[in-house]
């Protein structure tokens, strides 16, 4: 599989190379984090791998892989890639925007706002929907309504959020609002909804108004329904699962689908350096009252030995030598592509963007990536 190494020409005064040709940077330990990327190509977990790392003022990224395994043509830094679930943290802090502007209150009832929309919204307050606390049933487990699973020519169908709240609330809730936790995209399709009544304006727009033009994150969009990613970009592919399993496994290239499947829950396409300027952004303060962003950081178990979930936000403790490392951000999970969004808010950021191949990245070699970002 073709390595390649393309590093931003912005960056040239922070990155240097050395003469063997391994990418270096001062405070970031870029040969090992090259390695492990590069392990992950040779283990066929993925076909290309980009990730853009800071530390202070140094600013290093990487590209691993190919952008498609036809051509072998080498995956670029710079790519776009769909970000998935990372879109919520956007979505968050648009109505943490509208918090501090006295338009939202997180602790008055959905119904308040959406009135019928969303069942039992008289007891279902906004925090929970942010939190994940709100026991709304995923619409995203019923068959066909998954952007992580492979839906042949499904996937170029055009979905209104009023279809996805429908197979939603044909379900039963998994559990009484604000006695558990459960993540669910359903969610982040009413949060969606939220902004779009208390603005007027599709929610992307004021994604784009509050949050991309300000931070001139011009390499940021919300597709809506367009199937294709700008380029260059590296192509997503899915390993089927077949009865009986072939040898090598059926591979599908899943790159152009209509996003519109996850609306304000994840449809949004990104590359590593926005992901990492919007990220430190937000722990720096510079999108929301101090107040709002303590809020967003306040967090409630969710996946034991994981991760914590705030409003928007999943905190993660990377297990460093001399203790853990508290780090904020998102991860997202859409079919063919991985993203791993992070920040310890003190200068060191982590941008992951992994096409998986034959099969999904090991959790334990992300794992090793995030520490040597964060811990060395």
């Amino acid at each position: 599989m073709l390595l390649k190494t393309i590093l931003s020409a912005a960056m040239s005064a922070a990155v240097a190379v050395s003469p063997c040709g391994a990418p270096t940077a001062a405070g970031v330990p870029t040969a090992e984090l090259h390695e492990r990327l590069a392990g992950m190509v040779a283990d066929r977990h993925i076909t290309a791998g980009l990730i853009y790392v800071e530390n202070g003022a140094r600013r290093w990224s990487d590209a691993v892989g190919v952008r498609d395994l036809r051509s072998g043509i080498p995956a670029s830094a710079q790519g776009y890639f769909r970000i998935g679930s990372v879109t919520k943290t956007f979505v968050a802090v648009v109505l943490l925007q509208l918090v501090d502007e006295g338009r939202l209150t997180l602790d008055e009832p959905t119904d308040r706002y959406l009135p019928g929309v969303v069942p039992n919204g008289t007891h279902i307050t906004v925090r929970q929907i942010l939190q994940h606390t709100s026991g709304l049933y995923d619409y995203a487990h019923e068959p066909g309504y998954s952007t992580n699973r492979w839906r042949g020519e499904g996937r170029f169908d055009d979905y209104l959020p009023s279809e996805l709240l429908a197979v939603a609330f044909a379900k039963d809730p998994h559990f009484p609002p604000g006695t558990s936790w459960r993540y669910s995209n359903t969610n982040y399709v009413v949060a969606g909804l939220l902004i779009e009544k208390l603005t007027g304006h599709p929610y992307g727009k004021e994604v784009e108004q509050r949050v991309l033009r300000p931070l001139h994150l011009t390499d940021s969009s919300v597709p809506g329904h367009r199937p294709t990613l700008p380029m260059p970009h590296a192509r997503g592919y899915e390993s089927l699962k077949t009865d009986p399993p072939t040898d090598p496994p059926t591979i599908v290239d899943a790159t152009e689908m209509d996003p519109s499947l996850d609306y304000a829950a994840g449809e949004m396409i990104s590359t590593t350096r926005d992901q990492a300027k919007f990220v430190r952004a937000l722990l720096d303060g510079r999108l929301t009252s101090a107040t709002g962003l303590t809020q967003m950081r306040r967090t409630t178990a969710a996946l034991p030995g994981l991760y914590r979930y705030g409003l928007g936000l999943q905190e993660f403790a990377i297990p460093c030598a001399d203790g853990p490392k508290q780090t904020w951000g998102h991860t997202g999970g859409l079919i063919g592509y991985t993203t791993v969004t992070l920040s310890d808010g003190k200068g060191r950021s982590l941008v992951l963007s992994l096409n998986p191949y034959e099969q999904d990245p090991p959790l334990d070699a992300v794992l090793s990536v995030a520490t040597a970002a964060f811990c060395r």
